[in-house]
């Protein structure tokens, strides 16, 4: 997990709700909209680094 601690654009912290947004997203039982709307990430900017974010440390990890 190395998503930014806060967001690119507005500079509000988003680090604090990756973990639990991935764990209800992924679980399958709510939108992902509904998800961020409870974690309180209303912005347009943060919800991208939220949505977008790809976790490519085990594949980059070896070839350190």
């Amino acid at each position: 997990m190395m998503i930014p601690v806060r967001c690119f654009t507005c500079g509000k912290v988003v680090s604090e709700h990756y973990e639990e947004f991935q764990a209800r997203a992924q679980a399958g039982d709510e939108d992902p909209q509904k998800v961020l709307d409870d974690l309180g990430v209303n912005r347009h900017c943060c919800r991208r680094m939220m949505v977008s974010h790809a976790d490519l440390v085990d594949v980059v990890s070896p070839y350190q």
